[in-house]
């Protein structure tokens, strides 16, 4: 198993989350963006910087993207791809994306996008908070402890 994190939207406080478990469990994350990201130094740590573009950083993420990897990601229609590929993925809200409620997701943000695009100001999600980020982590560990049972 190896991590993706879309990382150009991955709020700071997740993407430390993922570095201390990277570390703690010596699972591969690697950070992909359109920017330069800054990592700590480490074996398990990584980032790639890809050219800037529409979806060219969702797209290196679901040509690297193997069965069994997980892909941190906000974004609806990259969890879709991942998930078509046999990948795992979990938004930064720790929000479990799976082949049960993709299909629901992808058409809540395709009316979101067409109400918007009529001119109705749909506002943004709200900020991310103390819950949030303990329900990512949670999920995180319990995902990462699947991983370590079925290595050993």
């Amino acid at each position: 198993m190896k991590i993706w994190v879309d990382a150009d939207a991955c709020p700071v406080v997740i993407k430390d989350i993922l570095f201390k478990a990277a570390e703690r469990t010596g699972v591969e994350t690697t950070l992909v963006a359109n920017q330069a990201i800054r990592v700590p130094p480490s074996r398990f740590i990584h980032s790639i910087q890809v050219a800037s573009g529409f979806d060219v950083a969702d797209n290196e993420i679901v040509d690297r993207t193997e069965p069994g990897d997980l892909v941190i990601t906000g974004d609806i229609p990259l969890a879709a791809d991942v998930i078509e590929k046999g990948g795992l993925a979990l938004s930064p809200r720790g929000e479990k994306f799976t082949t049960e409620n993709i299909k629901a997701r992808l058409n809540i943000r395709d009316f979101m996008d067409t109400l918007r695009g009529s001119g109705i100001d749909t506002g943004g999600p709200p900020a991310l908070n103390q819950n949030d980020r303990k329900l990512f982590a949670d999920h995180l560990d319990r995902i990462l402890a699947k991983h370590v049972e079925r290595k050993n």
